[in-house]
């Protein structure tokens, strides 16, 4: 896929779940649940033991994902992840030459940020779209908002307090998308043999997001 592509593709599921296991298996039984709920779109996060090799199989194995690599800290380890499948590249904080090698690659690229200087200096940098993290320590959807008042150009990624309450809220305050983490991404539910409670969340973020998206038609 080009970034272009892969962009697109974000922004219309609307949801990038950030996948964090204490296993690959683990991993794996997550990306599958949330898969199963039609949220195709997935952040493999480098705190997964043996997170690039399970970003290499999701890509066998389950085509259809669109696999971005998350909490990546150094240009290394992106080149890594982007040999092994990954489309775009996250982290929770601005990393230049990360920035540059993706751009080099042709990859999509979304660094974190918090701060309006922050935000501004990841964006004039080259990223693709700036992750707010964590948007919850700052207020949610409120500083949000902030954000996008006075820099209405720069697309951004809230990662931190969304859940299935605050969703709407979030894509309200101009959200490019949602990071979701546990509430979607729920070990308990795959350790508990529950992985179907995963897929039927994962549908109803989807749901929510729709109706988003059809009232701004």
């Amino acid at each position: 896929m080009t970034k272009i592509e892969v962009l697109a593709e974000i922004r219309k599921i609307g949801l990038v779940p950030v996948l964090r296991a204490e296993s690959e298996a683990q991993a794996i039984a997550l990306a599958e649940a949330i898969a199963d709920g039609g949220v195709t779109v997935l952040e493999v996060t480098m705190t997964v033991p043996g997170a690039v090799r399970v970003i290499a199989r999701l890509k066998k194995e389950r085509p259809e994902i669109l696999l971005g690599a998350g909490t990546v800290l150094d240009a290394e380890t992106a080149h890594a992840c982007i040999e092994e499948g990954a489309e775009f590249i996250v982290s929770p904080a601005f990393s230049l030459k990360t920035v540059e090698m993706c751009q080099k690659q042709g990859k999509a690229v979304l660094p974190g940020a918090l701060t309006p200087t922050e935000v501004l200096t990841a964006w004039q940098a080259g990223a693709d779209v700036v992750k707010v993290f964590p948007a919850s320590a700052m207020g949610g959807a409120k500083y949000l908002k902030s954000l996008k008042a006075p820099l209405p150009q720069i697309e951004l990624i809230p990662t931190g307090g969304v859940s299935l309450e605050t969703a709407r809220e979030f894509l309200e305050a101009g959200a490019y998308a949602l990071g979701v983490g546990a509430d979607l991404v729920d070990t308990k539910a795959i350790a508990a043999g529950h992985a179907w409670k995963i897929t039927e969340n994962a549908r109803k973020y989807l749901e929510i997001v729709k109706e988003f998206q059809a009232s701004k038609k």
